[in-house]
């Protein structure tokens, strides 16, 4: 049987088909450019033009994400967000017992799995300095390309606003004052864990998994194992995906 998992993500949509335990297809897209180009809406529900999307045929559809409670996708069984990402983060590292954390476009999140199920979990969902969307906001301000700002970590300027909109503020008077530039990068993410950390310090296991977009960050990386007591932290091969992979999961695990 081939398994559709779908995320439908705030930035972006993730959709991944495994067949049994092989990941055979994945594909990410813009959000708004998903919407206006592969989908049609119906009543109410939107209708993939699967045709388009994937090169093959699949037999059942699941979809998770930020865009499922607004839009139903025909077809699909849906679940929430905490339970695919947990039972993503299980299949990807064959662990029953872990603290993850989700760190997306428009979110964070931080769960406690113990054996394979979702025990406990905190959002921070209430401003973008805690989500990936204020790491893309700072990288455009400063100029840089994403993958150059997320590679800083060391000797961090301390960026103390705690709202988004005031940071960027705060940035451009340290760059107007002339501050060394790989300062102002580390602090930016420095300032992201910083909203995440007192949610890590709430759980405690041996091993941490990091999914989401915002586990590429090497300086989050860094500070984690710097700054947690987790013995080890643990970036799946396909953390942006997990969502989705969290779906298909869902969809063979149901059926046994």
């Amino acid at each position: 049987m081939k398994v559709l998992g779908i995320d439908l993500g705030s930035r972006f949509v993730k959709l991944v088909v495994y067949e049994g335990e092989r990941l055979v297809f994945s594909e990410v897209y813009d959000t708004v450019r998903f919407y206006r180009e592969y989908c049609k809406n119906e009543a109410g529900s939107i209708l993939l033009h699967l045709n388009r999307l994937l090169p093959l045929k699949v037999d059942r559809m699941v979809s998770t994400g930020y865009g499922r409670n607004n839009v139903r996708v025909l077809g699909a069984e849906v679940i929430t967000e905490l339970k695919a990402h947990a039972l993503g983060a299980a299949l990807q590292t064959g662990l029953e017992d872990f603290v993850l954390l989700d760190v997306g476009g428009q979110d964070s999140k931080v769960m406690l799995v113990e054996k394979g199920r979702l025990v406990d979990m905190l959002l921070n969902d209430k401003c973008a300095a805690s989500s990936g969307r204020y790491l893309e906001n700072m990288a455009a301000l400063l100029g840089i390309p994403l993958d150059e700002l997320t590679v800083h970590y060391k000797n961090p300027l301390a960026l103390n606003s705690t709202c988004a909109v005031f940071a960027e503020s705060e940035l451009i008077g340290y760059i107007s004052e002339g501050v060394e530039a790989s300062r102002l990068y580390a602090g930016v993410n420095y300032s992201l864990y910083k909203r995440i950390k007192p949610m890590l310090a709430r759980f405690t296991g041996e091993r941490i998994v990091f999914v989401g977009g915002v586990a590429y960050n090497k300086a989050m990386q860094q500070y984690i194992r710097e700054g947690e007591a987790f013995k080890e932290l643990i970036v799946p091969e396909h953390p942006h995906l997990n969502g989705a992979i969290g779906c298909c999961r869902h969809a063979f695990t149901s059926d046994q």
